[in-house]
């Protein structure tokens, strides 16, 4: 009977230490589940964050160039408003085009009839049309006595104006009253870098000369043929009319560049920025806005990432 007790207690103690050792290496598999999930994603983000930091130094090589074809002329004034190039760096294909910031209607400067013809460009009516740039210039114009209680309530009166100059081009989308279909259709053809009330005609988009105040689509229609045939910028202002008000030909300081980099993988990237160049200084450029759109890996690439 002892012998038999003995065997009995003998076989519970086993069976519990095999259970025991089966939750051991449950959990053990488990804790190497969890470990090689973690690799794969360190892994991962170490290469996300490599591919962006590659392509902050291709993009700042592409304006470093940009600055230079911009400050290498002798005067500011005589300083291409336009232009482009192509290099490879390592095994990226990089190709670059520039342009001066005035070919957009600046949001700050632009006069309430060129924002009106902004806005009937992107199809508004007459009337919201007209409405629309008021609240724009509403919104960027101070009150005139800041501290007194009579400027704030008037603020509010005028639906929570913002009071002082457009940051950047999102803020469009505070305006009160500003349908978001519009502004998003907007954003394309505005800025907050050029400080110039005109809009230089012999860059700006077809969309943004036909914003101009009077001009008719005949008369719009003329000019972007004339400037095709790279006309004299005289004559070319001459065909705008009245329009030619708020038109000019010359450039501004600020420039925007498109960065478009295509890397031996097949991956792109597309970068727009916005420089201000120095003629002098220990810096020969500002950094006004940088924007990135960086695609993500490709299957096979991510693919060859988590093996």
């Amino acid at each position: 009977m002892k012998a038999l007790a003995t065997n009995t207690a003998r076989t519970s103690t086993d069976g519990f230490i095999i259970v025991a050792v089966l939750w051991i290496l449950g959990a053990l598999a488990t804790l190497v589940s969890i470990y090689a999930i973690y690799v794969m994603n360190t892994a991962s983000a170490f290469t996300v964050h490599e591919d962006r930091l590659k392509n902050e130094a291709l993009v700042t090589a592409a304006i470093e160039l940009t600055a230079y074809q911009l400050t290498a002329t002798t005067t500011a004034q005589s300083r291409p408003t336009h232009g482009g190039f192509n290099f490879r760096l390592g095994k990226a294909d990089i190709a670059v085009t520039f342009q001066s910031e005035i070919a957009r209607i600046d949001l700050n400067a632009a006069s309430k009839e060129l924002l009106a013809g902004l806005f009937m460009m992107l199809h508004a009516d007459p009337n919201g049309a007209a409405n629309y740039a008021d609240r724009v210039v509403d919104w960027r114009t101070p009150p005139k006595d800041q501290g007194s209680s009579s400027a704030i309530q008037a603020a509010g009166a005028r639906g929570g104006s913002h009071g002082a100059p457009f940051y950047h081009v999102n803020e469009l989308s505070l305006v009160p009253d500003l349908p978001i279909d519009i502004v998003e259709r907007a954003l394309p053809f505005v800025t907050v870098y050029s400080g110039r009330p005109q809009i230089n005609v012999l860059e700006a988009a077809p969309e943004v000369v036909a914003a101009l105040p009077g001009i008719t689509k005949d008369s719009l229609d003329a000019f972007l043929v004339q400037r095709q045939l790279a006309g004299d910028g005289h004559a070319l202002l001459q065909l705008l009319g009245q329009a030619q008000t708020y038109a000019t030909t010359e450039g501004s300081t600020a420039t925007r560049v498109d960065v478009r980099i295509t890397y031996g993988n097949g991956r792109r990237s597309n970068s727009e920025v916005v420089i201000l160049p120095f003629d002098g200084g220990t810096e020969p450029y500002a950094v006004l806005s940088w924007d990135d759109e960086l695609a993500p890996p490709a299957r096979a690439e991510l693919a060859m990432v988590l093996r």
